[in-house]
Parts: C-alpha cells; structure tokens; sequence
C-alpha cells in the first residue's frame, strides 16, 4: 500500500510540477510580447516623423514582431494571447491581428 500511496504522491507533484511549467510558459511568452511591444514603441518615438509606420514588407515593425512570434508558434490574438498554438494549426483571430486592415 505504501508504494501505491507514494507512486500517486509523485503523479500529483508531476502534474502539478507540468501545470507550473505550462503557467510560466504562457507568462514567459506574455512578457516577451510586451517586450517587443515596448522596444518597438521606444523606437517609434525615436525615429524621423516621416518613417512612423511602415517596414520594406508593408507590415508596420509592431506586426513584423507579431509575425514572429506567431510564427514561433505562440498566439498574438486577444482570444488566446501568449498561449502556445497546438500542432502549430493557423489561428484565424491571430491571421487577422497581423494581416488584418486596422
């Protein structure tokens, strides 16, 4: 019995250890969004008022980064922000964020 007991012990630290993992790794992508965000509005305000919003691709730097990290594999979306897209499916809420006329 007391091996049972011990095995089910560790299961739930597991678990709880995997939700933890989970947890930080949404608010690590969370904060390394604001990062960007932030960096980009520093440079935004630094560069020439002529050259505010638009890169060589057409996106403005803001989306290029969103780009990115959606690429990475996390969603930019409001609807599921800095959680990790399963099996790397497309997101049309996320689509829309970084390709969507605003």
């Amino acid at each position: 019995m007391a091996l049972k007991e011990s095995a089910e012990n560790t299961l739930a630290l597991a678990n709880k250890m995997t939700d933890g993992v989970a947890d930080l790794t949404e608010k690590n992508a969370e904060l390394r969004i604001e990062n960007v965000n932030l960096r980009n509005r520093l440079e935004e305000l630094s560069r020439p008022e002529g050259d505010k919003n638009q890169t060589k691709e057409g996106l403005s730097k803001s989306k290029k980064n969103l780009e990115k990290l959606y690429e990475q594999g996390y969603h930019v979306c409001t609807v599921m922000y800095g959680s990790r897209r399963e099996n790397n499916e497309d997101c049309a809420f996320c689509l829309d964020v970084i390709y969507g006329e605003r």
